[in-house]
């Protein structure tokens, strides 16, 4: 499969679960009850998080497997004269410097859904005492 087709497929399985809505009001002004629009699904999340790290790591040396055979055949051309030799070297070095940029990017979508899911659960926990607490206050009075 091609880098293309599994990006492709990566954006259709997040967009295919995204239920947030933000371009209307909600149906009930109380605020009170419903499910709201907001739904973190961690499976679908640690899923993606788990994707972006495994193209990182594949990335970190599939990316590089051309460097050693571009470097000798940069070198020979260099050697004979030909300016191609130097074209083949730059060209090399802005291949190097994509993928030195898109392992990074990968780097940090894992890592922000990592900190993302860690974060969620913790601010679950916090509402949770706290409406908690709140409910024993109103017994205290």
């Amino acid at each position: 499969m091609s880098f293309d087709e599994e990006w492709s497929a990566a954006r259709a399985t997040a967009t295919a679960h995204v239920t947030m809505r933000l371009n209307q009001a909600p149906a009930d002004p109380g605020g009170g009850g419903g499910g709201g629009d907001l739904d973190l699904n961690q499976d679908h999340i640690g899923a993606i998080g788990s994707e972006a790290y495994k193209l990182h790591t594949r990335l970190q040396t599939d990316g590089k497997h051309a460097a050693t055979a571009t470097a000798e055949a940069a070198g020979a051309l260099t050697k004979e004269a030909f300016a191609g030799g130097a074209a083949l070297l730059k060209a090399n070095s802005v291949w190097e410097s994509q993928v030195k940029t898109l392992v990074a990017a990968c780097a940090n979508i894992s890592n922000g859904l990592d900190y993302s899911l860690a974060s969620h659960v913790k601010d679950e926990q916090q509402l949770q005492a706290d409406f908690s607490a709140s409910a024993i206050d109103e017994y205290l009075k």
